[in-house]
């Protein structure tokens, strides 16, 4: 899965203009997400963080969560997350 992410990083991705409105882009996500979670859990994770990226929505920081849940944006979850205004330390060595 990982390989599949990377060949359209290099091929897609790098031949158009950066416009994914939130950090880390949705390729960077679904790399952390699969690296952290493995593919089925990862990829779901990726899956859902595509389906928010849609034209109204606000974008800005979407780190993957800490605790794997794929309701960690939701109040009520026990693996609530807020949204950060800040990447995690991490997440920036991740991609580098």
């Amino acid at each position: 899965m990982l390989a599949a992410i990377r060949w359209y990083q290099r091929h897609i991705s790098a031949g158009n203009p950066p416009c994914c409105k939130y950090y880390p882009s949705c390729s960077n996500y679904a790399v952390q997400a699969v690296t952290r979670y493995g593919a089925v859990r990862g990829g779901l994770l990726a899956a859902l963080r595509l389906l928010r990226c849609r034209p109204w929505s606000n974008g800005g920081i979407d780190d993957v969560p800490q605790h794997y849940s794929v309701f960690y944006r939701f109040s009520w979850s026990r693996a609530h997350e807020e949204p950060r205004l800040t990447p995690l330390a991490s997440d920036m060595k991740e991609t580098a």
